[in-house]
Formats: C-alpha cells, structure tokens, sequence
C-alpha cells in the first residue's frame, strides 16, 4: 500500500464549477475522452513492459499514470453531475463517450490482469527462494517414533529482501 500524502487536484480542475452551458459540458466531455486516451495510451505501455519483463521500466510510468488519473476522476465527478444537460443537449457526444469508457475499461482490464499475473509470479519466486533458505536452516531431525520432527519458531529466520539492487 502507498503511504503517500493525498493530492490535492490542479487549480484548474478544482476551481471549475459543474458546467452550466451547453458547450462547457461538450468541452468537459472532450476534455475526458482525452484523458482517458491518453491514460490508455500509458496503460498500453505500461502493459506491453511488465509483459516483457521490464517492471522497473513500467513502475516509471505510475507518476504518469498517477496525475492521469487524478485529472480523470476529475473530470468524471464534474461531468456525472452533468450528464442530464449531455443527454438533452448532445446525446451523441453521450454515446461515443460511453463507448470510449468501454475501450478504456476493456484495456483497464487487461492492465489489471497482467499487473496481478506478474504479481503473483514474483510473490511465489519469492515464497520459493523462502522455502529452500528454510529447508536449509531446519535441523534433520526425528520423533521417538520415526517422523521428522517440526521445526520450532526459533529454527525459522526471515527472508529479507533489499529493494536498492
């Protein structure tokens, strides 16, 4: 989990009311679709790296990917309260912006699945290198009655991994 202070949103964002006239929810609806094809476009990236390997290329993008997204819960929360003038006053733009949303969330998707994959790829090398550390530090040792005795709490030493390498 991150431990990062929140982020207030960008003056512009912030201070701009809910819009009021037609050509500032068009403009607002606009302004979305052009987040969100750009943070598809970062996802996409992002994707394509982690799927080849390079992680720490892809975690380069999450700063990125971060103000992105930021700047679309703006624009969403701002536009929801919107969206009944949208669907009187242009319910076309209404239509292609719920198509990009789809294209945005099927990609959105894919990222998740690739970003939990790699997850649990590192999480079991990881439990793997732990297990064979253990095996190692564990005495052979037996019960009066044949079977391999349980090793105690102070047999166990942690696995300590250094993130700076």
């Amino acid at each position: 989990m991150n431990q990062r202070p929140l982020q207030r949103p960008a003056p512009a964002l912030a201070a701009r009311q809910v819009p009021s006239t037609p050509p500032e929810v068009s403009r607002l609806a606009e302004e979305l679709m052009e987040v969100m094809s750009a943070l598809i476009a970062v996802i996409e990236r992002e994707t394509e790296l982690v799927r080849a390997g390079k992680v720490r290329e892809g975690m380069q993008l999450e700063a990125q990917k971060s103000e992105l997204s930021r700047r679309y819960m703006v624009a969403a929360e701002h536009l929801k309260a919107a969206q009944k003038m949208l669907s009187q006053t242009a319910p076309e733009l209404l239509t292609t912006l719920r198509r990009h949303h789809d294209t945005f969330r099927a990609m959105l998707q894919v990222n998740l699945t690739v970003l939990a994959t790699a997850h649990a790829v590192s999480e079991g090398i990881v439990r793997g290198v732990n297990s064979e550390i253990q095996r190692r530090n564990i005495p052979n040792t037996y019960t009066a009655s044949g079977q391999r005795a349980a090793p105690g709490p102070r047999n166990m030493t942690p696995l300590s991994v250094s993130r700076s390498l």
